[in-house]
């Protein structure tokens, strides 16, 4: 688990591919005035509307994990965030919590197995 703060750059539209996959890409300027860094980071699924709250150039703290894959002989890291808070007037907005099927156990929010398993890559 990883986190960084800093202000919304980029908000991109919800990504959908042909095996029912979702995903929403956004970039995150972090780092002081002299060498800042924009940084990608991506929701996946349900989580895609988090962004639906945030507006650019608004200052954030993303919570997130590093996920690597290899495809055809080329590797791939993505950052998947799992939690997002912002900062404005009345403090802070988090996303709404990950919704789980009635009777299943909460999951750490990470996709599965079989969520990662197709031939359409989403990237």
């Amino acid at each position: 688990m990883y986190e960084a703060t800093g202000k919304l750059k980029v908000i991109f539209d919800t990504q959908t591919f042909p095996s029912g996959f979702t995903k929403r890409e956004f970039v995150v300027t972090i780092g002081d005035q002299n060498y800042p860094q924009d940084v990608k980071f991506e929701l996946i699924k349900d989580k895609c509307s988090w962004l639906d709250n945030f507006q650019q150039d608004q200052e954030v703290t993303i919570s997130f994990d590093i996920r690597g894959n290899e495809y055809k002989g080329k590797y791939y890291v993505n950052l998947n965030c799992w939690k997002i808070v912002g900062a404005n007037a009345g403090g802070g907005t988090q996303a709404p919590p990950q919704q789980t099927p009635a009777g299943n156990v909460a999951s750490s929010g990470e996709p599965s197995a079989d969520d990662l398993r197709s031939d359409d890559i989403p990237f």
